[in-house]
């Protein structure tokens, strides 16, 4: 079934296409990203219906119900599409009783799919990858990112301004390079060394959170506690900085 996903998803972003300009205003912000997204979102849950009729369908959630759900973000880093920048990417995972089961990200500018299967390991492009050999903090380049609709919820802008200055101090370079999944899912390939993030965000880091689990990083919240979906932050590190980095986000949080 994941290369079916993979197929699907890869065909259905050929048609992904940036407004000739940015939009000007949140009301045509929201008609853009409508126009893209609708037809896509729809797409992908006819085609994903017809390859697991029983599932259940999920573009946003806190708490998902029993059985098997398919989770969608169809534009993960839409406003960045938005205003013609390359860092976007469709995700599709599906979560079995809160449970990721696999997942498919597709980054149609970069022309790479990272996907991963429970037990099975994560691949981009049909290749395996693994996290960072790194093992010293002063050597690391980390990412970081908020939730949509930060200031919803209360403390976590704040929560992420701390960890930032303490994250900062000890690191070579902080950087967000657009989509949460995506910067996630970089890390399981060592592109990145660690990614961390204060806030629910369960629909960009279900899929991702198990690409990198298969990759063999380290997944747990920013304070070393196992994460869920509706875990208040995240930490994706290679093994040999994990430690480190979450003990510096215990300290700022």
């Amino acid at each position: 079934m994941l290369k079916s996903v993979i197929d699907l998803v890869e065909t259905l972003a050929t048609g992904v296409r940036a407004p000739e300009h940015p939009p000007a205003s949140f009301a045509e912000l929201a008609a853009a990203f409508g126009a893209i997204d609708d037809p896509l979102a729809a797409g992908l849950r006819a085609a994903l219906t017809e390859l697991r009729p029983g599932a259940a369908w999920a573009e946003e959630f806190d708490e998902l119900p029993g059985g098997e759900v398919w989770v969608v973000d169809a534009l993960d880093g839409a406003v960045q599409l938005l205003q013609g920048l390359p860092q976007y990417c469709l995700t599709v995972t599906l979560v079995r009783d809160g449970e990721p089961e696999l997942a498919v990200l597709h980054s149609p500018r970069l022309g790479e799919t990272y996907a991963a299967k429970r037990g099975e390991g994560a691949r981009r492009n049909g290749k395996p990858v693994a996290p960072s050999r790194k093992t010293s903090l002063a050597a690391v380049v980390a990412a970081t990112s908020q939730p949509p609709f930060v200031a919803k919820q209360p403390g976590v802008a704040e929560a992420a301004g701390r960890s930032l200055t303490a994250v900062l101090e000890e690191v070579a370079a902080v950087r967000n390079l657009g989509p949460t999944s995506w910067q996630v899912a970089d890390v399981a390939a060592g592109r990145l060394d660690l990614f961390w993030q204060f806030g629910r965000d369960a629909t960009n880091l279900a899929g991702a959170a198990l690409v990198a689990r298969e990759a063999g990083a380290v997944v747990t919240t920013a304070d070393g506690a196992p994460w869920t979906p509706s875990a208040g932050s995240f930490l994706a590190a290679a093994p040999g900085l994990h430690a480190p980095a979450a003990k510096i986000l215990r300290q700022a949080e």
